[in-house]
């Protein structure tokens, strides 16, 4: 598809520049304060567990999705100290995040922004099924990257207010077709927008970098010099999670998938019955 280049996506300010130009919400205070003390080289969980405390709305978001069916743990956790400790550090902070973009993108905000986070949540609980069978991505990476992959939808739902008729008019072919409808219209296509929000909420720079190319499968496939800082392993999770959710809606999976199910497969080093497993096994509720 034809789009701006990787080089020019990264070149320097220019996630800043998408962000300003679309007024992304940046990054929650909470999640940046979080973060710095998380990367410390000896983090005070005490000064963790409280940061979130603060927020008992989000440290009831954090127990009930930690002590889901989605997670599948053995131990429950009674409180944020013990979340902590059973999860870890990057998992809690992958955790937040994405609570923290759905506090930002409220799905009742509108039907299209509803639809937006019923998909999403779909396909972060199918990513979490497909790290079980295939090699080389964690349960929470997956998860927290599927729930930022089309992160720049959501901005595009709030700051256009046409923005559904365009979806509307790509729903079958939800790709590069939509991403391109986009740029014609907007100057912006979704993931370029899903990498300025990413970058600007201190994500890990792989999964900015594969949120930006994740409609470039070639690019990536093929480990081209403009795709070396994306993950191949998190963009093949992301493209099979997402045709497990159309194939058990009922649904035709989407061109990409057609394009690229050989890569899919390679990537995660798992066979095509894996994929009838996974359609036919129950959904998860968070």
């Amino acid at each position: 598809m034809s789009r701006p280049s990787d080089s020019d996506a990264n070149a320097p300010g220019a996630a800043d520049l998408v962000a300003l130009d679309l007024k992304i919400p940046p990054c929650p205070e909470v999640l940046a304060t979080f973060a710095t003390e998380a990367r410390k080289e000896d983090p005070d969980m005490r000064v963790l567990a409280a940061l979130i405390g603060k927020d008992a709305g989000l440290a009831a978001a954090i127990l009930k999705t930690v002590n889901s069916p989605l997670f599948g743990l053995t131990r429950k956790a009674a409180d944020i100290p013990q979340a902590l400790a059973i999860l870890g550090l990057r998992a809690c902070t992958n955790l937040i995040t994405g609570l923290l973009l759905r506090q930002a993108f409220p799905a009742g905000a509108g039907p299209l922004m509803q639809r937006y986070w019923d998909e999403s949540m779909r396909a972060a609980e199918a990513a979490i099924a497909v790290t079980r069978l295939a090699r080389g991505v964690g349960r929470d990476q997956a998860h927290t990257y599927t729930l930022f992959r089309n992160c720049g939808m959501a901005v595009m739902i709030t700051r256009f207010p046409d923005y559904a008729s365009i979806v509307e008019a790509h729903a079958n072919a939800p790709g590069p077709e939509l991403a391109l409808a986009e740029e014609a219209r907007y100057r912006f296509d979704h993931a370029r927008v899903g990498y300025a929000l990413s970058c600007g909420w201190q994500l890990p720079e792989a999964l900015c970098h594969t949120i930006l190319l994740h409609h470039e499968i070639e690019q990536v496939a093929t480990r081209t010099r403009a795709a070396a800082a994306a993950n191949p392993a998190l963009l093949a999770v992301g493209l099979l999670a997402e045709q497990v959710v159309r194939l058990r809606a009922g649904q035709a999976v989407t061109g990409e998938w057609s394009a690229h199910e050989g890569f899919v497969l390679q990537a995660l080093g798992i066979e095509p019955d894996a994929i009838i497993d996974l359609v036919q096994a129950p959904a998860l509720e968070p």
